[in-house]
Protein backbone atom coordinates (compact mmCIF):
# COMPACT_ATOMS: atom_id res chain seq x y z
CA UNK A 1 0.00 0.00 0.00
CA UNK A 2 1.26 3.54 -1.03
CA UNK A 3 -0.36 6.64 -0.39
CA UNK A 4 1.39 9.96 -1.86
CA UNK A 5 -0.46 13.18 -1.27
CA UNK A 6 0.37 16.47 -3.30
CA UNK A 7 -0.60 19.89 -3.88
CA UNK A 8 0.52 21.12 -0.60
CA UNK A 9 2.22 24.74 -0.66
CA UNK A 10 1.57 28.23 0.65
CA UNK A 11 -1.62 30.31 0.24
CA UNK A 12 -2.97 33.83 1.62
CA UNK A 13 -6.03 33.69 3.91
CA UNK A 14 -8.89 33.22 1.75
CA UNK A 15 -7.75 31.40 -0.97
CA UNK A 16 -7.75 27.98 -1.57
CA UNK A 17 -5.72 24.85 -2.17
CA UNK A 18 -6.06 21.58 -3.86
CA UNK A 19 -4.47 18.48 -2.31
CA UNK A 20 -4.53 15.20 -4.17
CA UNK A 21 -3.75 11.48 -3.11
CA UNK A 22 -2.79 8.99 -5.24
CA UNK A 23 -3.18 5.43 -3.76
CA UNK A 24 -1.41 2.21 -4.96
CA UNK A 25 -1.22 -0.94 -3.83
CA UNK A 26 -4.52 -1.87 -2.95
CA UNK A 27 -8.10 -2.46 -4.51
CA UNK A 28 -9.07 1.71 -3.88
CA UNK A 29 -12.37 1.90 -4.88
CA UNK A 30 -13.44 -1.27 -1.66
CA UNK A 31 -11.93 0.92 0.73
CA UNK A 32 -13.30 4.54 2.29
CA UNK A 33 -10.59 7.15 2.60
CA UNK A 34 -9.61 10.47 4.69
CA UNK A 35 -7.82 13.26 5.11
CA UNK A 36 -6.49 14.54 8.71
CA UNK A 37 -3.82 17.17 9.63
CA UNK A 38 -1.74 18.02 12.08
CA UNK A 39 -0.19 21.34 13.47
CA UNK A 40 2.87 21.69 15.28
CA UNK A 41 2.69 21.27 18.63
CA UNK A 42 -1.52 19.68 18.14
CA UNK A 43 -2.77 16.43 17.82
CA UNK A 44 -3.75 14.87 14.04
CA UNK A 45 -7.27 15.64 13.64
CA UNK A 46 -9.35 14.28 10.86
CA UNK A 47 -10.84 16.70 8.37
CA UNK A 48 -12.49 14.92 5.61
CA UNK A 49 -13.73 11.35 4.98
CA UNK A 50 -15.29 9.59 1.83
CA UNK A 51 -17.26 6.26 1.87
CA UNK A 52 -16.23 4.00 -1.58
CA UNK A 53 -19.70 5.30 -3.15
CA UNK A 54 -18.84 9.03 -2.32
CA UNK A 55 -20.82 9.58 0.69
CA UNK A 56 -19.18 12.13 2.80
CA UNK A 57 -17.90 13.57 6.24
CA UNK A 58 -16.91 16.68 7.65
CA UNK A 59 -16.24 17.60 11.47
CA UNK A 60 -18.03 21.60 12.26
CA UNK A 61 -14.22 23.21 11.73
CA UNK A 62 -14.40 22.50 8.30
CA UNK A 63 -17.90 22.12 6.67
CA UNK A 64 -18.74 24.31 4.12
CA UNK A 65 -14.66 25.13 3.19
CA UNK A 66 -13.66 21.72 2.78
CA UNK A 67 -14.89 19.31 0.09
CA UNK A 68 -13.32 15.44 -0.22
CA UNK A 69 -13.52 13.78 -3.19
CA UNK A 70 -12.77 10.47 -5.05
CA UNK A 71 -11.84 9.54 -8.57
CA UNK A 72 -11.99 5.38 -8.65
CA UNK A 73 -10.82 4.93 -12.06
CA UNK A 74 -7.07 7.27 -11.60
CA UNK A 75 -7.20 5.73 -7.81
CA UNK A 76 -6.80 9.40 -6.26
CA UNK A 77 -8.76 11.20 -3.61
CA UNK A 78 -9.00 14.56 -3.51
CA UNK A 79 -9.38 17.32 -0.77
CA UNK A 80 -10.97 21.03 -2.06
CA UNK A 81 -9.76 23.63 0.63
CA UNK A 82 -11.11 27.01 0.17
CA UNK A 83 -11.97 30.13 2.41
CA UNK A 84 -8.41 29.24 4.32
CA UNK A 85 -7.50 30.50 7.47
CA UNK A 86 -4.80 30.97 9.67
CA UNK A 87 -5.66 27.83 11.48
CA UNK A 88 -5.75 25.60 8.56
CA UNK A 89 -1.73 25.63 8.77
CA UNK A 90 -0.49 21.92 9.39
CA UNK A 91 0.68 19.13 7.93
CA UNK A 92 -2.47 17.44 5.53
CA UNK A 93 -2.32 13.25 5.34
CA UNK A 94 -4.33 11.08 3.96
CA UNK A 95 -4.88 7.85 4.98
CA UNK A 96 -7.00 4.26 4.28
CA UNK A 97 -10.15 3.80 6.46
CA UNK A 98 -9.90 -0.30 7.44
CA UNK A 99 -13.36 -1.18 9.69
CA UNK A 100 -13.61 2.70 10.21
CA UNK A 101 -9.75 2.84 11.70
CA UNK A 102 -6.91 4.11 9.81
CA UNK A 103 -4.51 1.86 8.87
CA UNK A 104 -1.75 3.30 6.25
CA UNK A 105 -0.94 6.80 6.03
CA UNK A 106 0.89 8.73 3.03
CA UNK A 107 3.81 10.73 4.09
CA UNK A 108 1.95 14.31 4.31
CA UNK A 109 2.11 17.66 2.59
CA UNK A 110 2.75 20.94 3.94
CA UNK A 111 -0.26 23.80 3.84
CA UNK A 112 1.06 27.56 5.02
CA UNK A 113 -1.61 30.05 5.05
CA UNK A 114 -0.63 33.63 5.76
CA UNK A 115 -1.89 36.79 6.39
Amino acid sequence: VQLVESGGGLAHTGGSLRLSCAASGFTFNRYSMGWARQAPGKQRETVATIRPGGSTDYPDFVKGRFTVSRDNAKNTVFLQMNSLKLEDTAVYYCYRLVSGYPDYWGQGTQVTVSS
